[in-house]
């Protein structure tokens, strides 16, 4: 039977690293993964990051949508669509607010009987984990069924906070395997089991957040990204975005995670919906969006014009 495995985890938690690195040893152990990836607004975005890994015909997006309300039963075909192959392994990722316990309960539903019961794995930022104020709870609830916990951001965080985090979640999940991600045996990945775990109820309205999406033009240096990414209100917990810095021919790939660090680097190929800024949090309206874009944009002279010499 085909391993279905789903990664849940907050915000900027890691969740798409560990993909990569699971993709990656998956792919030197003979195996023969397919990805589906879920956001708000633009889940083709996230696409290009895995280009050099995977085709093009063994991942699939799916944007707009819940997956684990609304847009489960999108899910669930988009599963039983997958085409049978050797050593076949299934990854789903989920946005970064998902409501993990509802998605387990509900994907495993009318599944083809080739794929085993779907395992959960969350990914939790061991610096920031319970630091969230109103969204704890989202975030815990995210770890309460899962079969494996991975932690992430260890780099940042002394021995004291690690054993902290640790002894935090055995409290909300006894069961669950803890680990860093570099002492993951992936070959064991698909020999775990579901979690037998009785959650306890969420607000589902807490895993339904604002979101927007805008065009973006060309920006004229990299201190743009930095400025329109701390113009937006903080309430915003996820920015990420895809630009051309100047007159560069190649594409920019920005984010700002909910502590607030922004990281730029280079995007793979070329973004099939175009340079976009997108939201999540709190004020992502199109008009706030837009605001900051301009701004930052007149304060140095540079026009909508400029990004099409």
């Amino acid at each position: 039977m085909e391993a279905l495995i789903t990664i849940v985890g907050f915000l900027g938690a890691g969740k798409t690293t560990l993909l990569k690195y699971l993709i990656k040893h998956f792919n030197n152990k003979g195996w023969k993964p397919y990805v589906i990836l879920n956001d708000y607004e633009n889940a083709n975005m996230d696409v290009q990051h895995f280009r050099e890994q995977l085709n093009t015909n063994t991942i699939k997006p799916l944007s707009g949508s819940c997956i684990c309300c609304s847009g489960i039963v999108e899910l669930r075909e988009t599963v039983n669509r997958i085409p049978k192959r050797e050593n076949g392994i299934t990854l789903i990722e989920a946005n970064g607010t998902s409501d993990a316990c509802s998605l387990m309960e509900f994907l495993g539903v009318g599944l083809n009987d080739r794929f085993s019961p779907p395992i959960q794995v969350s990914v939790v930022d061991a610096q920031n984990w319970q630091k969230r104020g109103e969204h704890n709870e989202l975030e815990a609830n995210q770890i309460q069924v899962s079969s494996l916990i991975v932690l992430t951001h260890l780099e940042q965080t002394d021995l004291n906070r690690k054993k902290e985090v640790i002894a935090s979640l055995g409290k909300i999940n006894p069961t669950a395997k803890v680990m860093a991600m570099a002492d993951m045996d992936i070959e064991l990945l698909p020999e775990l089991v579901p979690s037998q775990n009785t959650p306890q109820q969420l607000n589902h309205q807490k895993a339904h957040w604002a979101s927007c999406s805008i065009d973006l033009p060309n920006l004229p240096s990299r201190d743009h990204i930095v400025k329109i990414c701390n113009a937006l209100p903080k309430t915003i917990l996820r920015i990420k975005g895809c630009t051309k810095i100047g007159k560069a021919n190649n594409y920019t790939f920005f984010e700002r995670t909910p502590d607030g660090e922004i990281h730029i680097r280079p995007f793979n190929g070329v973004p099939i919906t175009g340079c976009k800024l997108l939201t999540i949090g709190l004020g992502s309206e199109p008009l706030i969006l837009e605001h900051a874009i301009k701004s930052n944009i007149e304060s140095t002279n540079y026009t909508q014009n400029d990004t099409h010499e």
